[in-house]
């Protein structure tokens, strides 16, 4: 007789909580994350150098770390060198002769004219004994020889001096700076890829974690150094599917987080469109309510810039209107 009188209350509280839930915020719980950045080891040499902190705060752009550059050191020597031979041959052909060079020219041709005029003379006189018979004509012959070869010389000697005072000619000038683009092309390729023995912050940050030590060979690729990167982090929710229809990306939250004061602006910008657990069998009405989906929430309060990772959050949204009964 007493089961009916207790029970009756029972379905009225029930019914009253029931009640109460309709268009209540309904909270999802997660936790505050960062951009997490791998950097990777380019080659399989041996770090010779560590230069930050697990923890340590990193500008944009810092070394790291640095890998031995095995025989990429000396490549970058030898096209250093190359380089600046080319530099000195295209300074030389730009300037043109000195005039040292120019003074030897014309000392040459001096003496050449001079050397000319003697085998002029001499052939003369040979040509005079051998008209008389007094010399042969073999005589003759060599000085002729001789003399032809001193009109040679000469002539190549003011040749010279004639090059000389014209200076470099325009395709030598560009000849030699072609040289000095394609030795600068080398090099550039070649520090390119010894940069790449130093592992720099792609983003500033935090350092999470340095998996290898000094001395060791990390494998080609392997992360050497992860970076929690510098800004405000994001909320990491799990959305359950009866809110998944209302949530969008750019929908409005509102975020709590233990030891902050007050409420915080959020947006939430991704969420996935595949449920975190899907399995093959047809869902009842039930099962359906337990699945959920990752969601990522924008904190646009400055106040969560300088929170650690790992907090837990609360994060409230309007619950989907009821159905009409």
């Amino acid at each position: 007789m007493n089961r009916p009188l207790l029970a009756a209350p029972l379905l009225v509280l029930l019914l009253v909580a029931a009640c109460s839930n309709d268009g209540n915020p309904q909270q999802m719980h997660g936790t505050l994350e960062r951009d997490r950045l791998e950097l990777v080891a380019e080659s399989h040499e041996r770090i010779v150098e560590v230069l930050v902190r697990e923890g340590d705060h990193v500008p944009a752009g810092a070394v790291l770390l640095r890998q031995e550059a095995g025989t990429m050191q000396p490549r970058l020597d030898q096209a250093r060198s190359a380089l600046a031979e080319a530099e000195r041959r295209l300074a030389d052909a730009v300037e043109g002769p000195r005039q040292r060079e120019i003074d030897e020219a014309r000392a040459a041709l001096a003496g050449a004219e001079s050397a000319l005029e003697t085998e002029r003379r001499e052939f003369e006189r040979v040509d005079q004994l051998v008209e008389r018979k007094l010399l042969s004509a073999s005589a003759r012959d060599q000085a002729r020889a001789r003399r032809d070869a001193a009109v040679a010389a000469r002539d190549q000697s003011r040749a010279r001096l004639r090059l000389l005072q014209e200076g470099t000619r325009p395709e030598q000038v560009r000849a030699a700076g072609a040289v000095v683009q394609r030795s600068q092309a080398v090099l550039a390729e070649l520090e390119t890829s010894a940069a790449l023995y130093a592992v720099r912050a792609s983003r500033a940050g935090w350092i999470e974690a340095l998996p290898y030590k000094l001395g060791e060979r990390p494998p080609a690729g392997a992360p050497v150094a992860v970076l929690l990167a510098e800004g405000t982090p994001y909320a990491r929710i799990h959305v359950p599917e009866p809110l998944r229809a209302s949530v969008t990306a750019g929908s409005r939250v509102a975020v709590t987080i233990d030891g902050v004061e007050g409420v915080l602006d959020g947006t939430v910008r991704f969420i996935s469109a595949e449920a975190a657990f899907t399995p093959y069998y047809a869902l009842t009405q039930k099962d359906r309510a337990r699945l959920s989906y990752l969601a990522e929430i924008t904190l646009d309060d400055p106040r969560a810039a300088a929170l650690p990772v790992g907090v837990p959050v609360q994060v409230t949204m309007a619950a989907p209107p009821a159905e009409p009964r």
